[in-house]
């Protein structure tokens, strides 16, 4: 099994998803992250530069990645807080799907903007870039006519079959992630400019919930999409 997670920022993905992915790759699964944005904004130290940040940003997501077990971490290099889920964008994510000819694609879900019971507002690169994998995935990196350059490149049009939506408040999939939660904690806490202990118990907190809906101790949610043949 091949699973491509596509996300906005370095560190999404480990927040989201770390612990399926782990999951997946102890039963054998190959794993791949793709990073769309270069995560330039996301500090509030008076000495940051966003040259300094950026370079960080990329080491803790390898270090996160190394951690769980995924192959290779991509990164698109957009500005962050600017991504839009354009042709360009999209092009990028099908180019990737047609590489590493992913069977599940995860994602962020680009319908969840805010959540009223966690006082929550989505980050306008999260939807972005769920909607610009969605789109890359159906119907993008199927169609033979869309992208035609791309088979000089010899990436030919691909069908991802299973589409996960990352998705705390309304998930149609809770994974027991029980086994890989202390993975996924390891991974958030390579994150050094980003995390808090105050974060690593909510993140807790919130799989502990999930986890219950279904009588796991820790538990991830998605909405997933089986797509046709």
């Amino acid at each position: 099994m091949v699973v491509l997670g596509v996300a906005a920022h370095p560190d999404d993905l480990d927040f989201s998803a770390s612990g399926t992915f782990a999951k997946w790759v102890k039963e054998g699964a190959s794993c791949y992250y793709l990073i769309c944005t270069d995560g330039c904004k996301g500090s509030d130290d008076p000495k940051m530069t966003e040259q300094k940040l950026i370079a960080l940003r990329k080491a803790e997501q390898r270090t996160a990645a190394k951690i769980l077990g995924i192959k290779e971490v991509f990164f698109l290099n957009h500005k962050d807080t600017q991504l839009v889920a354009d042709l360009t964008l999209k092009k990028e994510i099908v180019r990737l799907i047609r590489k590493v000819k992913p069977d599940i694609v995860v994602t962020l879900d680009p319908t969840f903007v805010y959540s009223v019971e966690r006082g929550f507002i989505n980050h306008t690169d999260h939807r972005a870039a769920g909607l610009a994998a969605l789109d890359a995935v159906f119907p993008l990196a199927r169609d033979r006519l869309t992208f035609k350059e791309l088979e000089k490149e010899a990436l030919s049009p691909y069908k991802v079959s299973t589409l996960y939506l990352t998705n705390f408040d309304h998930p149609t999939e809770i994974i027991d992630i029980s086994d890989t939660l202390e993975l996924k904690l390891q991974a958030l806490e390579a994150h050094t400019t980003q995390i808090s202990k105050q974060a690593l118990e909510r993140v807790k907190k919130w799989n502990r919930i999930l986890g219950k809906k279904r009588g796991y101790k820790y538990a991830e949610g998605f909405v997933k999409l089986t797509l046709p043949a």
